[in-house]
């Protein structure tokens, strides 16, 4: 008999959760191979390279109906291969370069040496997105955001990075606990990510629109995307949907 796993197992293995998989055959993107006497779903070997495939373009930031039309061979999966790779040479890149700034600025620190500003936070570029938010939001958007963030001191911008990472964490911990987007316990987590962006520059309150936008560009973007699929694959698409539900019963 070919081996085969349960919804459990192959939950495990893939570092997702059986809500999730479910998730996927409902949509026709994962049907198990066979479903027991007992109403449990099976998986094969064929149903593990196929899961791949739609967690790898999960993380390109694909949403589910443009995976399903990948799937379905109307979309040519080496183009979206050569994004992810490319997506990951980027990234790579920019580690590289937080890497040898970090060290050339322990070298110096050891030996005395005079430091060098763009020495120090190559990699580590706030200016990188300036065209983007120029083109998204104006040139006082990003006026505004840039001075504010300069003006931080370098334990402020850490600490409030590290609110973000936290409230990153705690949405995939909620997704992999299956808790419902509507849950008291994960829109207190909405109400948190909410209260983090407004002590960033925004132009005026953060309103439900601009909210939806952003959960939207956080599936949609996969350097957003990332921020949350690192703490398991759909995250992303979690927070939009409780951001969805907080816009529409509490602004």
């Amino acid at each position: 008999m070919s081996a085969e796993w349960s919804i459990q197992e192959l939950a495990k293995v893939a570092h997702t959760t059986s809500r999730t998989l479910r998730h996927y055959g409902d949509l026709g993107l994962l049907p198990p191979s066979r479903i027991g006497s007992n109403g449990y779903r099976y998986y094969d070997q064929e149903s593990l390279v196929r899961l791949q495939r739609i967690l790898l373009l999960r993380e390109l930031g694909l949403g589910l109906p443009a995976i399903a039309e990948v799937l379905a061979g109307q979309k040519d999966t080496a183009t979206a291969l050569a994004a992810h790779l490319e997506l990951l040479k980027q990234e790579q890149d920019r580690i590289a370069r937080q890497i040898a700034s970090v060290q050339t600025t322990l070298r110096k620190t050891e030996a005395g040496e005079q430091l060098v500003a763009n020495e120090v936070f190559d990699g580590f570029d706030h200016a990188q997105y300036k065209d983007e938010v120029i083109e998204r939001w104006g040139e006082d958007a990003w006026r505004n955001s840039n001075d504010w963030w300069s003006s931080k001191t370098d334990a402020e911008k850490k600490s409030w990075q590290q609110i973000h990472l936290d409230i990153a964490a705690d949405y995939g911990r909620a997704h992999a606990a299956g808790l419902p987007v509507e849950s008291d316990e994960v829109q207190a987590i909405v109400q948190r990510h909410y209260d983090w962006l407004g002590t960033a520059p925004s132009g005026g309150a953060i309103t439900a629109q601009y909210f939806n936008n952003l959960a939207d560009m956080y599936v949609a973007d996969p350097r957003f995307a990332a921020n949350y699929d690192t703490h398991g694959a759909g995250t992303s698409e979690y927070v939009r949907d409780a951001i969805r539900v907080y816009t529409a019963t509490r602004l």
